[in-house]
């Protein structure tokens, strides 16, 4: 082929991806979330048919998801109008392919996600949409024995683990519970919630000192937990069962105990330690890419996914909680209204330190997940010295990280390359 017909074919199809550009009649709302069906109907039904123009939510994996974005962004011109995704998703990208949303005046309650959502730079890149997390639970039977002073809603570790030994010397009986199970969820509890609340970090700080203070802290922990939580993994069997009476998991893992027995149970935020409230948020955004064929009208569906009333349907539609103040209506299910309070305090608390969810692991995540259990498993089970374990699983923890290339995520500081374990 001549160089003049290549250039005449590409021509040819800019000016068909032109022409179907401006006939467009929808705002394609291009998203890796609400992807079972159910969850898709709703966000089409629900969320999305109040909105003053035509909206055509198509939900994908990953994978497809990015390459049409990118073939897009390459092109120069395309008709995704907005992009729904987790916030790794668009650290992962350059913010440069991403229209300033500054201009919209919109954000979360939480001013830590609204930090996050400029991507290092000055300005919103993407505006917060719906967020879930792992919350606190515990039967109303224990509120009696909080230690003196303290307030539920801001609690610290300390607190916490004060609380568990009230409970133990009143009732004889160890009854906080953590999902250390088989298949409970207990790497993210470091992760997100011990790491960021005593180290300010999760890999650059995984053999810290403040690290192995973070480590003796889980031990004092342990101390007043259940014995049997190394075979828990959905706390709400536990809750209701009343072997338990202070828990910590997923949302999810704990809705039957506040939908069966809802006037039984309180839910609350994770504690708080020396470098803030540390939590997990799993966080989803909503963005426009500079290719958008209609900017104004992308920029009014990212508003209209604002707004209260669209919170609450999305709510509705995907079980991801607002982002945003709103009053939780009460036909929503017992377990919803609990657990919704309880991470709307905790998000927008202002010692709030979200340990995001690892980015950029690709196959090795299983791998990364092992190396906190393990250390868990070593320290705290085992009775192995900490600062021992904590340079022995470093190795493991840097080859994780070099072979990745993975760079760092909140709350660790950006890095230039792969996230180092210093």
């Amino acid at each position: 082929m001549s160089f003049k017909l290549k250039l005449a074919s590409a021509a040819s199809g800019l000016a068909l991806l032109a022409a179907a550009t401006s006939a467009q009649a929808e705002i394609l709302f291009w998203s890796t979330q609400a992807k079972p069906v159910e969850e898709s109907q709703g966000m089409r039904q629900q969320v999305l048919a109040g909105h003053s123009e035509a909206v055509d939510y198509q939900p994908n994996d990953g994978g497809p998801w990015l390459t049409r974005l990118n073939a897009e962004l390459q092109a120069g011109s395309g008709t995704i109008g907005v992009l729904g995704a987790l916030h790794g998703d668009f650290s992962a990208m350059n913010p440069d392919d991403l229209a300033d949303l500054g201009d919209l005046g919109l954000g979360a309650a939480s001013a830590t996600f609204n930090d996050l959502a400029k991507l290092g730079t000055g300005s919103a890149q993407y505006i917060p949409w719906m967020q879930a997390s792992y919350i606190m639970a515990a039967n109303k039977k224990a509120l009696e024995h909080l230690p003196e002073g303290a307030d539920i809603n801001a609690l610290t570790y300390d607190q916490l683990i004060a609380w568990s030994a009230n409970v133990l010397e009143a009732t004889g009986e160890a009854k906080f519970g953590f999902p250390a199970g088989p298949k409970g969820l207990k790497h993210r509890f470091f992760q997100g919630y011990l790491y960021p609340s005593y180290t300010n970090g999760v890999v650059r700080t995984f053999a810290s000192a403040e690290a192995v203070t973070a480590w003796e802290k889980m031990r004092e922990l342990w101390a007043v937990t259940n014995p049997g939580s190394t075979n828990f993994s959905f706390l709400q069997e536990q809750l209701l069962n009343e072997d338990v009476w202070i828990a910590f998991d997923h949302t999810s893992r704990l809705a039957a105990a506040f939908n069966e027995r809802p006037d039984d149970f309180v839910a609350f935020p994770a504690p708080a330690g020396p470098t803030g409230r540390g939590f997990m948020p799993v966080i989803a955004g909503v963005a426009v890419p500079k290719t958008a064929p209609d900017m104004a009208a992308s920029k009014a569906l990212v508003a209209h996914m604002l707004k209260p009333e669209t919170q609450i349907a999305t709510l509705r539609a995907t079980n991801f909680f607002p982002v945003v103040d709103v009053e939780l209506p009460g036909d929503l299910p017992p377990s919803v209204q609990a657990a919704g309070a309880a991470v709307a305090i905790m998000s927008a608390s202002p010692d709030a330190n979200p340990g995001l969810l690892p980015a950029g692991l690709g196959a090795k995540g299983g791998d990364f997940n092992r190396v906190f259990v393990d250390a868990f498993e070593r320290i705290v089970l085992a009775g192995q010295p900490i600062e021992a374990v904590l340079d022995d699983q470093k190795i493991a923890l840097e080859k994780i990280m070099t072979e990745t290339g993975a760079p760092c995520w909140a709350p660790d500081t950006p890095s230039d390359g792969p996230c180092p374990v210093e």
